[in-house]
């Protein structure tokens, strides 16, 4: 079974993406900050996805999102922000630090589904 990292400090959106991951087939592990993410990574190497907001405390997305670049164990590891920020630079910001794609909120299950299914990360999105 594959499974997802949801890194984000607001827990409702948390319970809403564990949720979702959950009715794909996912097993999830959840992260209030960018530095407890990077822990529970060392823990489970073997995360197949991370979603990850941009504003958080202690370590943002941004910084989580380039500490997990510069480690080779996640070089292929697909990360996609989830977040409030919607204007372009933000987005190319991320982009070109090596998200793999973006969400911005406020978001559907379906959005959801719609851009693992873009990623190939499942084979089609529940009925």
């Amino acid at each position: 079974m594959p499974s997802a990292l949801i890194v984000d400090d607001a827990r409702v959106i948390r319970i809403l993406l564990t949720h979702r991951l959950q009715e794909l087939g996912f097993e999830v592990v959840e992260a209030a900050n960018g530095k407890e993410a990077l822990e529970k990574l060392d823990q489970a190497p073997s995360v197949s996805l991370a979603l990850i907001d941009w504003n958080m405390p202690v370590m943002t997305g941004i910084d989580c999102l380039k500490a997990i670049r510069a480690d080779v164990r996640f070089a292929s590891l697909p990360v996609v922000m989830v977040t409030n920020e919607t204007e372009v630079n933000h987005i190319v910001t991320a982009l070109e630090a090596g998200a793999t794609d973006y969400i911005m909120k406020p978001f559907t299950p379906e959005v959801i589904s719609e851009k693992l299914l873009l990623l190939g990360l499942i084979d089609q999105p529940p009925a």
